[in-house]
């Protein structure tokens, strides 16, 4: 480090020119401070106005010289302003050498930010499926919502508060209210191009409904459509194929949105936000088959609700041609 302070005073009433500096750095210690002086003989000063930088540089060389001691002994004014600026010197903090600033322009502990509740039981903000019942009421025409569960094929309220406890579909606060939920669509293929579709579900209340789709499931919560793809075929073809391998066709995902009255639920709109890819299925049967579905709801804790609510017992498979499945 190089640091400049002031010279006495009979350094500056001298005709000669003088540079200087204190070199300092971290293997030299106070004890061991060198000062460097060079002087400036005024024939080279008049003379460099002609010379070339090189001839400067040598002529400096040539005059330069270091020692540790300040010649001539100076007077008390002289010791004291060189006390003062020796004192400044090695007062002055020490270069960081760290390769971040000792103060950030920001505080130094990190930003607290509210947490993102995961997905939970208590995510409806009905706590029970009568409080969601009585929201309904006034939104629906009052044969529509008497209809849940009791015609055929229709679900009930307790059903649909488990969908909205498990963060599958979200209720619009509307006359009628507006039902979105996203939805996967496989269409699995088979031979010649076959593809499978589901022709009927037959429902924990003894009822069979027709359906004749591809095979389709509600996603979950922050679930990609690859991890949707998965789950639903393990749930509603697990039954009859144990470790079948699942390839996705390459380039076949589409995305769309359907707007239609739920059959489910009966009076009540629905936005389908629609993920549909090709997938091949190691393992299926080539004729018709039936498969009994997993628990839908298995691991929720509130068995009391699950038991009131209509869920999905067997599915009816069968293998048709592309032609007849509506894209």
């Amino acid at each position: 480090m190089v640091s400049a302070f002031a010279l006495p005073p009979h350094f500056l009433s001298s005709a000669t020119p003088v540079v200087l500096s204190v070199v300092t750095g971290p293997s030299r210690s106070p004890s061991s401070l060198c000062i460097s002086i060079t002087l400036l003989q005024p024939d080279i000063i008049v003379s460099n106005m002609s010379r070339p930088p090189q001839s400067i540089h040598n002529a400096h060389a040539k005059t330069k010289s270091s020692f540790c001691l300040i010649k001539p002994t100076p007077g008390f004014p002289d010791i004291f302003l060189t006390a003062i600026s020796l004192l400044f010197l090695f007062s002055s903090p020490k270069p960081n050498h760290t390769l971040l600033p000792k103060f950030l322009p920001f505080p130094p502990n990190p930003r607290r930010f509210l947490k993102i509740p995961s997905m939970s039981h208590s995510r409806t903000p009905f706590a029970t499926p009568q409080a969601l019942s009585d929201w309904l009421k006034p939104r629906l025409p009052s044969d529509s919502l008497a209809s849940w569960g009791v015609k055929p094929g229709t679900k009930n309220v307790h059903n649909l508060w488990l969908e909205l406890s498990e963060g599958e579909i979200s209720l619009a606060d509307s006359s009628p209210p507006l039902r979105t939920v996203n939805v996967v669509s496989v269409r699995i293929l088979g031979k010649d191009d076959l593809i499978l579709v589901e022709s009927q579900q037959e429902l924990s209340d003894g009822t069979v409904r027709d359906r004749f789709r591809p095979l389709s499931e509600k996603m979950k919560p922050h679930e990609t459509p690859e991890e949707a793809v998965a789950r639903a075929i393990k749930e509603e073809l697990g039954s009859i194929i144990d470790s079948g391998v699942v390839r996705i066709v390459p380039g076949s995902y589409q995305k769309k949105l359907e707007e239609r009255n739920s059959l489910s639920y009966p009076g009540l709109p629905a936005r389908y936000v629609l993920h549909s890819v090709d997938a091949r299925v190691e393992g299926l049967p080539e004729e018709d088959f039936c498969t009994e579905e997993k628990e839908e709801y298995e691991d929720f804790d509130g068995n009391r609700e699950l038991e009131k609510a209509v869920t999905v017992r067997k599915h009816y498979w069968k293998w048709v041609s592309s032609d007849s499945v509506p894209s």
